[in-house]
């Protein structure tokens, strides 16, 4: 079993930075694949960054190059660092991870943490 505790959202102005940390317990972050998922109210949930065994990663397009997903092994942990934020940023980012890549992108994780609240303002 994994246990995932998401931590760092807030409310900033666009153009702001918040820093989202995930940590995992119950067993080592490394084995896991793991990615980042965010709803925003009225919307259906989606992916945002992904990060695999071998530390590659993936962006969804509108955050490339504003966000930066990475894990700290050391401290079982998984982050997300977020920059220049926009309005439409806003939304319950939640982590999560799975074993098998597939079913993390397709928003099947077996793992899920309670999510945390961006607010970005104009």
């Amino acid at each position: 079993q994994v246990q995932l505790a998401e931590s760092g959202g807030g409310s900033v102005q666009a153009g702001g930075s918040l820093r989202l940390s995930c940590a995992v317990s119950g067993n080592t972050a490394r084995g896991y694949l793991m990615g980042w998922f965010r709803q925003a109210p009225g919307k259906e949930r989606e992916g945002v960054a992904y990060i695999d065994k071998r530390d590659d990663t993936r962006y969804e397009d509108s955050v490339k190059g504003r966000f930066t997903i990475s894990r700290e092994n050391f401290k079982n942990t998984m982050s997300l660092q977020m920059d220049n934020l926009v309005p439409d940023d806003t939304a319950m980012y939640y982590c999560a991870a799975d074993p098998l890549y597939r079913e993390l992108e397709a928003g099947r994780a077996t793992y899920w943490g309670q999510g945390t609240q961006v607010t970005v303002s104009s």
